[in-house]
């Protein structure tokens, strides 16, 4: 689905739309597209685009330079606007200037390809280079299902253009493939002494030989011997966090999906996700005389046809 980049538009507001006016359409619009509930392709990307909207919307100091200053309010640093000796505030000698945001905020080393210390020279006596922070940077995260259950501390290296970089990274526990982990300040360096950016760290899960996992849901095959499949059984089956005991009702086919509440990936925000066990039927590879036997026994006695079909409900009938 495509938006614009406006963050009014995005959260479908008016522009003095009060606090609980922009909390109540993100509030609407978080639950209509959170990727765990809408599976259209586009909801993770507009979900993303509603949360920075709100983000800056939300915090009175960000919303202010947004206001002024449009796409380019995170290249003009904190507190302009705000103090009496800004440049952009109301005690400059009734002087106010306004920047040409059009284009790359830093073309040409300057806004809109200008040259800052050309641009508000007059202002600081010359010679000033405008402040400004760092640009957000992104790196993927890779983790195992077990790593993405627990959580904790763990320390990663990342390559950077300066070379190998650590970092020690806090990992909530129950977190999805996509969700970011922000590293506050380990961005890209800010311009002329301004702060440095953020590093969102953006998850991945690595494949898994037993578990399929789907936002906060885990699916895992339950073999079971055909016997156990007709008469029922309770048998283990490995999760996340450890094995349990599972009840595999009589007469099970299949891939039939057995469902564990709860023991899926863990959310300390809500419920946790639900574990899926698919039942697969495992017939023996070999089998003694002794087994051969029975299993002659049951066929010759069992009048159940595994390819006979029932029709539709039209008919009612059988073939």
């Amino acid at each position: 689905m495509a938006t614009t980049g406006d963050y009014y538009q995005v959260l479908g507001v008016d522009r003095s739309a009060g606090p609980q006016d922009i909390q109540r359409a993100y509030r609407k619009l978080a639950r209509r597209f959170h990727p765990d509930i809408n599976k259209d392709p586009g909801a993770e990307e507009r979900f993303k685009q509603i949360n920075e909207a709100y983000e800056v919307l939300s915090d009175e100091q960000k919303r202010a330079r947004y206001d002024r200053f449009g796409e380019a309010w995170r290249q003009v640093p904190e507190g302009y606007g705000a103090g009496s000796g800004s440049p952009f505030g109301g005690t400059s000698g009734g002087r106010r200037v306004y920047v040409n945001t059009g284009g790359s905020p830093f073309a040409g080393g300057g806004f809109g390809g200008m040259d800052v210390d050309d641009l508000l020279g007059g202002l600081f006596g010359g010679g000033t280079r405008m402040s400004a922070p760092g640009a957000d940077t992104e790196a993927e995260l890779e983790l195992t299902v077990e790593d993405a259950y627990t959580g904790g501390r763990r320390r990663i290296t990342l390559q950077t253009a300066a070379g190998p970089r650590s970092y020690d990274v806090t990992i909530p526990a129950g977190v999805t493939d996509g969700r970011r982990i922000r590293l506050a300040g380990q961005g890209a360096a800010g311009v002329a002494g301004g702060r440095r950016g953020d590093l969102y760290l953006v998850v991945r899960l690595a494949p898994h030989p037993r578990y399929r996992v789907d936002g906060p849901d885990v699916t895992v095959d339950l073999p079971v011997a055909p016997w156990e499949a007709v008469l029922g059984a309770t048998v283990p089956v490995d999760t996340p966090g450890g094995p349990v005991q599972v009840q595999v009702p009589p007469g099970s086919p299949a891939g039939r999906r057995l469902r564990l509440r709860g023991r899926g990936l863990p959310d300390p925000a809500g419920a946790p996700g639900d574990l899926y066990a698919e039942v697969k039927i495992v017939v023996p590879a070999r089998v003694s005389d002794a087994e051969r036997e029975l299993w002659k026994r049951l066929a010759a006695t069992s009048d159940f046809d595994p390819r006979e079909r029932r029709v539709g409900s039209a008919t009612g009938g059988r073939r």
